[in-house]
């Protein structure tokens, strides 16, 4: 879900982006009247906006995160189930070396959870209705202590940064692609081109598909860092614990429990195609990697 949300908050600020530079960047890379492209300006000023981009999202991070799921966050515990989920997390964030993170309860039947933040000592870990009263205690703990994990390593930062280079080149290769088209629809006098609106929305449409594209490299990388979130919950709860979780999420998603692909934090099906977009490595690999750890 973090991820998810990362990017739709990512790719939102890259379409802005976008339109801000066609409409007022686009003679801070072009040169002899527009008809060649300085390359090192271009990635320069992409570079800039890429990055900022990213970091944006990252700083906006738990903002949308609580703003899109809906989560309450527990200040005063209301009831015993709030206060040893603070006790628990706390416990985790002591073990894993961290500052206590907010925790929160966001309202879906579905099993989940989540953790997002922009550094490591101002984070957020939520929980859903759901797993809450579906999952046993040892297995909500070590489902935290997988989320703690995922902050304690640092997975959004490195996450932004990786963002960051993609961001990069999804704007210059975009420029570069439609600066070819614009020069190509040009007669030998230069006259033509793409003409101000048709430059305009070819430069959103591609900046829109190689965002979407590029999201497989950031898939990537969030599936490499699954394994080592799931090495930390077995390390500061249970390893036991941590694939009794992963199997009782496995059965709820073999029962067509309602559980949306778009937004389940464990586990994304889908097709081959599918694959190459799933933040998240299929449930019986992470359970094999769980069994086989030392």
């Amino acid at each position: 879900m973090r991820i998810l949300l990362f990017l739709a908050t990512n790719l939102a600020v890259v379409i802005v982006v976008g339109i801000v530079m066609s409409v007022l960047g686009i003679g801070s890379y072009l040169e002899a009247g527009g008809t060649s492209l300085n390359l090192t300006s271009l990635l320069i000023f992409c570079a800039l906006f890429g990055f900022g981009g990213s970091l944006i999202s990252l700083f906006l991070s738990k903002w949308s995160a609580k703003r899109g799921t809906g989560t309450e966050i527990i200040t005063q515990p209301r009831n015993a189930n709030e206060q040893w989920l603070l006790e628990t997390v706390q416990e985790l964030s002591d073990k894993a070396g961290i500052k206590m993170p907010e925790v929160g309860i966001f309202p879906s039947p579905q099993s989940n959870a989540f953790a997002t933040g922009w550094n490591k000592n101002d984070a957020l870990v939520a929980v859903s209705q759901g797993l809450l009263s579906r999952f046993r205690p040892e297995e909500i703990k070590a489902v935290l202590a997988h989320e703690i994990g995922h902050v304690a390593n640092g997975d959004m930062v490195t996450l932004s940064l990786i963002q960051g280079v993609v961001n990069t080149f999804v704007l210059f290769l975009t420029r570069i692609v439609v600066f070819a088209i614009d020069q190509f629809t040009r007669n030998e006098e230069g006259e033509g081109g793409l003409g101000f609106i048709a430059h305009f929305g070819l430069t959103i449409v591609l900046d829109m598909l190689f965002g979407i594209l590029a999201s497989c490299i950031v898939a990537w990388f969030s599936r490499r860092r699954e394994y080592r979130a799931d090495e930390a919950g077995a390390a500061f709860a249970d390893r036991h614990a941590m694939i009794g979780a992963l199997q009782r999420l496995k059965a709820e998603s073999e029962q067509e429990v309602q559980m949306p692909a778009t937004l389940t934090a464990f586990a994304i099906s889908g097709g081959k195609l599918s694959a190459f977009f799933a933040s998240h490595p299929p449930l019986e690999d992470r359970i094999a990697a769980l069994q086989n750890m030392k």
